[in-house]
């Protein structure tokens, strides 16, 4: 059973992701919130697996939010819910720690399938939309943020080409094609990746591969 924590400052919107959630066999809201203020103890009192989290409310946002509970626990997953795909505070919730973000608008057995990919260790967003928010909060001409040299030199060469393969948006699949491995392989250069940078999914890959140079946008 995937135990979910709502957060959004609309009630109205609450009381229908719970009617959705309840209705899966699979899935259990176990409580819920108005403001990301709230989170954090909501958390520590009920154990969420993913915390669906608007990105914009009144007084505590979903990103300020998501680094409350990222600085406190290692879980839950945070699944952000935002009105539109380039949101100006989506970057920012992926950048503190969010596994990925939907659209409100988003159809009902597609938000289940993202909670629970969420909760199963995946990242829910897609590779063109990373590029999309890359590209608007780096931009193509930005110096690279600034990230230890000692974390870039931690890869070996082959796990410094699967990360920028990564950033660049192929699958484990087209990665394994193009550089002519197993994809079993490629999930273990993956995984290794994640471990030795301390991140937690393929999408602080993404971020991670901007801010240290290793890939700029607007060359893909």
């Amino acid at each position: 059973m995937i135990r979910v924590l709502l957060v959004d400052d609309q009630a109205l919107l609450r009381a229908g992701l719970r009617m959705i959630l309840d209705n899966a066999e699979d899935m259990s809201v176990v409580g819920e919130a108005a403001d990301g203020g709230h989170v954090v103890p909501l958390v520590a009192e009920t154990r969420p697996d993913v915390v669906l989290m608007d990105i914009r409310m009144p007084d505590v946002d979903g990103v300020e939010a998501t680094n409350l509970v990222r600085a406190r626990f290692d879980q839950p997953r945070i699944l952000i819910l935002t009105t539109f795909d380039l949101d100006e505070y989506v970057y920012a919730a992926l950048r503190a720690g969010a596994s990925g973000f939907i659209l409100k608008d988003t159809l009902a057995p597609d938000l289940l399938s993202a909670i629970r990919a969420v909760a199963r260790g995946d990242a829910i967003v897609a590779p063109a939309v990373t590029k999309r928010l890359i590209e608007r909060h780096i931009g193509t001409n930005a110096d690279p943020l600034p990230r230890s040299d000692l974390e870039l030199r931690s890869l070996t060469e082959r796990e410094r080409e699967v990360l920028e393969l990564i950033a660049r948006g192929l699958s484990n699949a087209e990665i394994a094609g193009r550089l002519f491995l197993t994809e079993g392989t490629v999930k273990g250069h993956v995984s290794r990746i994640l471990a030795k940078l301390g991140l937690r999914d393929r999408v602080q890959a993404v971020v991670f591969a901007y801010e240290c140079g290793l890939v700029r946008a607007g060359t893909w």
